[in-house]
């Protein structure tokens, strides 16, 4: 089946032009490049107009593209009273906006344990995302909150810890970033068949058979040390295994959407779509 993933970009195509620019041009060029899906890459601040929103959400619906955010870069779950209602804001201005913007669902990275454990972490992490949810729902707000797999051991996001965020709150699930996986053990592991399969089959028990059918997966290279990620790649310069991991998502029948992270944006986008229209 090949039209199980949505592929497009996380941020507007880097040959979206110059004029007349901005995310409906992005829409647009994502159209034309045969992809279907677009990110916005909203990582610094939401700084949009409900008149903008507006007419991305009427693009993206001419041209058959679904939106999804990346919310700004500067939200932490765990951040200390004086600074969570600032982190609480860009995470609800992004999902406000969003919608408006057409957008289903809101991917942001969780923030820091700042040397705690996640076991002391995650009440606190989870009572905020559930206090944001209910917001959301209460102003008739349908977006999925995405919190994403974070690529270094020391910062909140592991594969458990988005799990028990979905587990816990419903209207959160994970964003997979595969990339970010496969660097955070540091070690060159997490890049087989085996064991991509084995988190896709842990995926489906915690979080349910059906949830496999509504992937949001983040994809690029990587480069990483001991330590985890160090910076994105091109897909074909990193040693991630990718037609392993397509494998995988293919044999667990897999959907959704994917977005490409690399540096060269449409064209690995491209390269990912093709490559699983192949995997058999």
């Amino acid at each position: 089946m090949s039209d199980s993933f949505l592929f497009g970009t996380v941020g507007s195509p880097i040959s979206t032009p110059a004029k007349p620019g901005g995310s409906v041009s992005a829409v647009l060029r994502i159209a034309e490049l045969g992809l279907e899906a677009l990110e916005l890459g909203w990582v610094q601040a939401v700084r949009v107009s409900e008149e903008t929103c507006l007419a991305i959400r009427k693009a993206a619906q001419e041209h058959l593209i679904s939106i999804s955010v990346h919310a700004p870069y500067f939200i932490n779950l765990n951040a200390d009273e004086g600074e969570w209602p600032k982190s609480r804001k860009r995470l609800m201005d992004a999902a406000y906006y969003g919608y408006l913007a057409g957008a289903t669902d809101i991917v942001f990275h969780p923030g820091s344990y700042f040397g705690k454990s996640s076991e002391l972490v995650l009440p606190l992490v989870i009572r905020r995302l559930q206090e944001c949810v209910s917001e959301l729902r209460a102003n008739g707000n349908p977006v999925i909150l995405r919190p994403e797999t974070m690529g270094k051991p020391a910062l909140l996001g592991s594969f458990e810890d988005v799990i028990e965020m979905s587990r816990s709150v419903p209207g959160v699930l994970p964003c997979l970033d595969f990339a970010h996986l496969h660097a955070r053990v540091g070690d060159g592991s997490m890049n087989t068949f085996d064991e991509w399969l084995g988190l896709l089959n842990g995926y489906a028990k915690l979080l349910g058979e059906d949830s496999l059918s509504k992937l949001h997966i983040h994809l690029s290279g990587i480069a990483y040390n001991s330590k985890g990620e160090q910076k994105h790649l091109t897909i074909p310069e990193s040693d991630l295994n990718l037609i392993a991991l397509l494998k995988a998502l293919r044999h667990r029948n897999c959907a959704g959407r994917i977005l490409c992270e690399s540096p060269t944006l449409e064209t690995d986008a491209l390269y990912l779509k093709q490559a699983w229209l192949e995997i058999q």
